[in-house]
């Protein structure tokens, strides 16, 4: 059962996933730490998520990740994060990491992943046909996003692409989360970018948080020594909902004082 949380208001689980000995606190990024935008590479984090996560990222055994559908160049971008950061990264939906002290982990090339450019070129002309819909080139497919464009636009146009990925790239993965229609020549979800951090920095609780359907891969797959958030309103396995990145920021500081005090 998922209940909202008022910012102010003790809870329980969120004491619990603050006090786990290992942390890894992984943010979704678009909606999450980030207002939306209509220019997909304008995004920033809010300053006050920025705040927290520099707070959190200076405490002992506490790492913090963004987990995104962007691709890692894209993401490094946005997030504006160079290679002294302490934050790790899980960019293209689990399918691409950066790690503090490592760099890049890139994974093993798959045949599909030779098509994109044809893939490309095939669904850029469709996308400029519609006023306000952005083409979005990724390491491992393409993004079609609709936030700038009129509201008829998005069911012609996402049809289109349906139809014509159906017919000459049926084996690509697909995705369709706010105002926007992805594939992947990856197999690899938010799932899997929960696996790999976990391994990575054995952490004993991940506190994971997202804002949209693709987010609902790594909710599902959390333990009972984990804690998910659900940004906005949709169906969710998330234990608990806010109603903004703003209401993200306040709870990231709660996390931060409850875990600074334990450690003082």
């Amino acid at each position: 059962m998922t209940r909202t949380w008022i910012p102010g208001t003790p809870d329980a689980a969120l004491t619990a996933i603050a006090r786990t000995p290992r942390l890894v606190i992984a943010l979704d990024f678009d909606g999450t730490a980030s207002p939306f935008v209509v220019q997909p590479l304008s995004a920033r984090a809010l300053p006050e998520i920025v705040e927290q996560i520099e707070r959190l990222s200076a405490l002992p055994e506490t790492i913090v990740a963004y987990v995104s559908g962007r691709s890692m160049q894209d993401l490094r971008v946005i997030t504006e994060h160079d290679d002294d950061s302490r934050v790790a990264l899980a960019g293209s939906h689990g399918a691409q990491y950066w790690f503090p002290g490592v760099g890049l982990a890139e994974p093993v090339p798959e045949a599909r992943d030779g098509e994109r450019e044809e893939l490309w070129a095939a669904v850029r002309p469709i996308v400029e046909k519609y006023d306000g819909a952005e083409f979005e080139p990724k390491t491992f497919g393409v993004g079609v996003h609709t936030r700038g464009a009129a509201p008829d636009v998005e069911e012609p146009l996402f049809a289109e692409v349906d139809a014509l990925i159906a017919d000459r790239f049926p084996l690509w993965r697909r995705r369709q989360g706010h105002h926007v229609l992805e594939f992947s020549s990856r197999v690899e979800g938010k799932d899997a970018a929960m696996a790999a951090l976990r391994a990575q920095f054995d952490a004993t609780g991940i506190l994971f948080a997202g804002d949209d359907v693709t987010d609902e891969d790594a909710m599902r797959v959390l333990g009972e020594d984990d804690l998910g958030v659900r940004v906005g309103e949709g169906e969710t396995a998330a234990i608990l909902r806010v109603g903004s990145p703003q209401e993200i920021a306040a709870l990231l500081s709660v996390v931060a004082d409850i875990r600074g005090a334990a450690r003082e």
